[in-house]
């Protein structure tokens, strides 16, 4: 009974189960984040716009019937998770690989990617979403077998829910869906992900307004641009089709208004602000145009400027405690009713998680560089089941990362945790054979030189309000 109970996988789903029990027991019954409390102030007042996902906000519209607060939603984000890694796992584990499956456990449970998924936002409804559509196939497809009708169905429902939690949800999902289709050939799973790509950039709008009912507009399809526009201006001298002109130009570059942390000091400050509203006045049908032929005039500036942010949000030449990393213990402040205080044993694990994050665990340019490594270890090998699981995992991952180098206007750890999920699980499915020294070249290279900037260089603010016009030094490129 023994042996068949460790056969069957039974002992690491147990596991996962019993976790999930205790990952509720410790954030019950959620804290409310911003963008959640901005979502929870448009479904009482009856119109969503499309800034934050109106797919969350009609999932919480409907449970708010029975009960007006985040517990719902915390309960089906923890259960997507752990139903995920019990379905891994136990997989691992029937097709002989227990110690494999029994980490795959421990990673899930390591404070940083647990701690940020006991916080309900739109990047942690992603992971939970996500992965349950990856733990559905990977429970057949690990053992050899295909993958069922309604197990299929459900994985695509889940896949299309993330789809329309993030504007560049797409990048990721993608290439997943494409590597996890019964396709043979190379040929066709390229084909596939392109068709896939663009129809999630096509249609992500429109379901969200017409179906979702997002009808009032943010204008976050604007933030892109003006963040990019802005950032060439400075480097340039504005005018010459940047749409800002050059006093306004010499103003904000003295006032560090664009910051390779976030865009917020741009609208933020209030001498940046002013001088940018004619340029945010306009429509995204002119202001991409705009940005296209500012790119082309001035390639080095945006390339400067993106490669600044990028280095940024990847975490990589950046001071030790840069903000927005670690998961949250505290609820923002709100008169809703709605919870801001975790309980004890939230804030022990958060803390143990905030000192996580500053370690190569929370910085997503070390999982960049070992799926990296992995990627190429991964395209030496033969197909097999664990094999092809992990190149999809890590082809998803490497995408997103990839998408931040043009597509992102913001810092925060939660934006990467996809991909540092899914670079660690495929790490785990490739460890049945030992993986070339080689591979792990990029993980040494880049941890070194991340160590060396956060001894060197000096640390930043920790308030919002001081980051507003923060200058990080050269590691801006401006």
């Amino acid at each position: 009974m023994t042996r068949l109970f460790r056969a069957t996988g039974g002992g690491t789903a147990i596991a996962a189960a019993a976790l999930f029990a205790a990952s509720l027991a410790i954030f019950w019954p959620g804290i409310v984040e911003y963008d959640v409390l901005r979502q929870y102030e448009q479904i009482v007042a009856g119109r969503l716009d499309d800034w934050h996902p109106p797919a969350l906000a009609r999932l919480w519209e409907w449970t708010l019937s029975w009960r007006r607060d985040l517990a719902p939603l915390l309960a089906a984000q923890l259960a997507l998770y752990w139903l995920a890694i019990g379905l891994i796992a136990a997989a691992l584990s029937r097709s002989g690989r227990a110690r494999a499956g029994w980490a795959t456990v421990a990673v899930a449970a390591l404070p940083p990617f647990l701690g940020w998924q006991g916080v309900v936002v739109k990047d942690t409804q992603f992971v939970g979403a996500t992965l349950a559509a990856v733990g559905l196939v990977a429970f057949w497809r690990l053992r050899g077998r295909a993958v069922p009708w309604a197990a299929g169905i459900a994985a695509a429902v889940l896949l299309s829910y993330a789809m329309l939690l993030r504007a560049n949800a797409v990048f990721a999902l993608a290439p997943l869906i494409a590597m996890l289709l019964p396709l043979r050939r190379t040929r066709h799973r390229v084909i596939a992900g392109v068709l896939i790509l663009a129809a999630g950039l096509a249609l992500s709008g429109p379901v969200n307004r017409h179906l979702l009912g997002a009808t009032r507009p943010s204008g976050v399809q604007k933030t892109q641009p003006f963040y990019d526009l802005a950032g060439i201006a400075v480097r340039t001298g504005g005018d010459d089709g940047t749409g800002l002109p050059a006093a306004a130009a010499r103003m904000m570059a003295a006032r560090h208004c664009v910051s390779p942390l976030f865009w917020d000091s741009i609208g933020d400050d209030p001498q940046c602000g002013p001088v940018t509203r004619r340029l945010w006045a306009q429509p995204p049908a002119t202001l991409y145009p705009r940005l296209a032929m500012s790119v082309v005039r001035h390639p080095l500036a945006y390339l400067s400027h993106r490669a600044a942010h990028w280095n940024m949000t990847e975490r990589w030449i950046v001071p030790a405690h840069l903000p927005f990393a670690d998961p949250p213990a505290w609820g923002e402040p709100n008169d809703v009713g709605l919870p801001t205080v975790g309980g004890a044993a939230m804030h022990r694990w958060q803390g143990i998680a905030a000192w996580l994050v500053e370690t190569p665990l929370g910085w997503p340019i070390a999982w960049l560089a070992l799926a990296a490594g992995l990627a190429w270890a991964a395209w030496r090998r033969p197909p097999a089941p664990a094999r092809d699981l992990a190149a999809a995992l890590l082809a998803s991952a490497i995408a997103l990362e990839a998408s931040f180098v043009a597509v992102s206007i913001a810092s925060d750890l939660r934006y990467h945790l996809w991909p540092m999920i899914a670079t660690a699980l495929a790490a785990l499915l490739l460890a049945d054979r030992p993986v070339p020294r080689r591979a792990f070249v990029p993980l040494a290279v880049v941890v070194v030189t991340a160590t060396l900037a956060r001894f060197a260089l000096p640390a930043p603010p920790q308030d919002y309000a001081a980051l507003i016009g923060w200058w990080p030094g050269t590691i801006a490129l401006q």
